[in-house]
């Protein structure tokens, strides 16, 4: 069946009414703050601002991995940034990201911030000497694999995610557009996969830690309610890698800090401690 909507684009766009959907209140043709208000501040040297997203999930999965190694200079306080209430255009958020989008880092040790999730990965990875080869060749194959999920993501979340699940209507050609993407990417980790463990290689990087939030929850049947769509249960070696790292006690914390969504046992809105994640559910919970 063909979409006919009667839309035709007019010869020079404007911005004049809300595009509708879930984030659309969030949505403006224009950057830079709507509104003064400073971050907050914790005690820890990493500050990162932030949602639990799969975009957010991967700082904090890669923090709580280093802390797991270890690497006490990873502690970090977690601030949520509520996305749908506009806060990453707050005057402090925008002084750390000009781009408006979470996560954001700001190392106080050396006065860096940070913005875009592949970029915090890297930083970190690289500052602590961890989840990255050092070997040229084997690190290399690691980076191609983190800019092919930093290139292939807005694909999967964006293009399909967006008008399969929060559009406010749905039509035929998006969606089949980028149902016929996701699957595609999907089968080439699953074609990865087969010849190796992780991404890569044999070694756990931050490619996998990048690309299990976006990819490892798809397969896993915890994004958009698409599972059956895509028919996901085909992609075994993805589905392998993906219940492998999904067992590691580090996602497990990670993948909870500043979520707000799913079952309350899911979500740590803020984490400022290690002990954050022993308190009960209903004290996780900030206002």
């Amino acid at each position: 069946m063909t979409d006919t909507t009667g839309y035709q684009p007019p010869k020079i766009w404007t911005w004049d009414a809300e595009s509708g959907g879930k984030w659309a209140s969030t949505n403006r043709p224009i950057a830079g703050a709507t509104h003064e208000a400073q971050l907050p501040r914790g005690t820890h040297p990493l500050q990162l601002y932030s949602m639990g997203t799969p975009n957010g999930q991967k700082v904090t999965i890669l923090l709580e991995e280093l802390l797991a190694r270890g690497e006490t200079g990873a502690e970090y306080d977690a601030h949520l940034i509520r996305i749908g209430e506009g806060d990453q255009f707050s005057s402090g958020f925008v002084e750390i990201n000009p781009n408006s989008k979470i996560p954001a880092l700001l190392d106080t040790d050396t006065g860096s911030r940070v913005f875009e999730s592949g970029a915090i990965l890297l930083y970190l990875a690289e500052k602590f000497g961890q989840f990255l080869p050092t070997d040229p060749a084997h690190k290399t194959e690691a980076m191609n694999w983190l800019f092919w999920l930093q290139g292939s993501a807005p694909y999967l979340g964006g293009g399909f995610g967006h008008f399969y699940a929060y559009a406010p209507e749905k039509f035929e050609y998006p969606i089949n557009r980028f149902a016929m993407e996701a699957k595609r990417q999907m089968d080439v980790l699953d074609r990865e996969l087969a010849n190796n463990r992780f991404l890569g290689g044999d070694d756990y990087t931050i490619a996998d830690i990048a690309t299990w939030p976006w990819y490892g929850n798809m397969v896993l049947g915890q994004a958009y309610n698409a599972a059956e769509f895509l028919q996901v249960d085909g992609y075994k070696n993805l589905r392998r890698w993906a219940d492998e790292i999904a067992a590691r006690p580090a996602v497990q914390r990670g993948r909870k800090v500043n979520r707000t969504f799913g079952p309350l046992e899911d979500q740590l809105h803020e984490r400022h401690d290690a002990s954050d994640f022993d308190l009960k559910t209903q004290d996780k919970l900030s206002t």
